[in-house]
């Protein structure tokens, strides 16, 4: 008994295994393995992105804090940023004393970012109220300004002469670069 097989048969069934052979072995030796490699990038870009989320979220945190900080002390910046000037400074001060001195000491090197000056006052007064009242006119000012002690109260009959250091904070000129404001810092997102 003879099996009649044709040519084409033969051929086909030839070219069906060795199409068959390539698929596994393509299959063993390319899909798998880059399978493994797929699932493990793919584990860690899952990392990643949660880690992103989560400086991002804090960046959102920071940014809002920031913006939030930079509203309610919007007098204060604004303080910082605006120059003293000593004849405006007595001009609106001098109500609360009888005589207003101000000098500029020399400046320090623990000093860098405020300047000192010493104030000498002459009130008629009887007691140390008017002080007290330009303590809140500083508050309200445009400038940051701290009162150092000891302040010192002289009677002089019916004078007071008080005389303290003052100093007044300024924020330095900062390189244009360096200074950022809030639609710069959400540009980088």
């Amino acid at each position: 008994m003879k099996i009649k097989i044709s040519r084409q048969s033969i051929y086909l069934i030839t070219l069906s295994t060795i199409l068959l052979l390539f698929v596994v072995l393509f299959s063993f030796l390319v899909l798998i393995p880059e399978g493994k490699k797929y699932r493990e990038h793919r584990v860690e870009l899952q990392k990643e992105n949660k880690e992103l989320t989560k400086y991002q979220n804090f960046h959102d945190e920071t940014l809002e804090v920031y913006k939030q900080l930079q509203a309610d002390n919007r007098h204060v910046i604004e303080a910082l940023k605006s120059p003293f000037n000593i004849e405006r400074f007595e001009k609106l001060h001098k109500e609360h004393f009888q005589t207003l001195i101000i000098a500029q000491k020399e400046k320090m090197a623990d000093e860098e970012t405020f300047s000192v000056y010493e104030v000498k006052t002459t009130s008629h007064i009887h007691s140390p109220q008017s002080f007290y009242d330009f303590l809140d006119a500083i508050n309200k000012s445009e400038w940051v300004i701290g009162i150092n002690f000891p302040i010192h109260f002289v009677r002089d009959g019916d004078l007071i002469k008080s005389s303290f250091t003052m100093r007044v904070y300024a924020a330095e000129k900062k390189p244009e670069k360096e200074d950022l404001n809030v639609s710069e810092l959400e540009g980088e997102e």
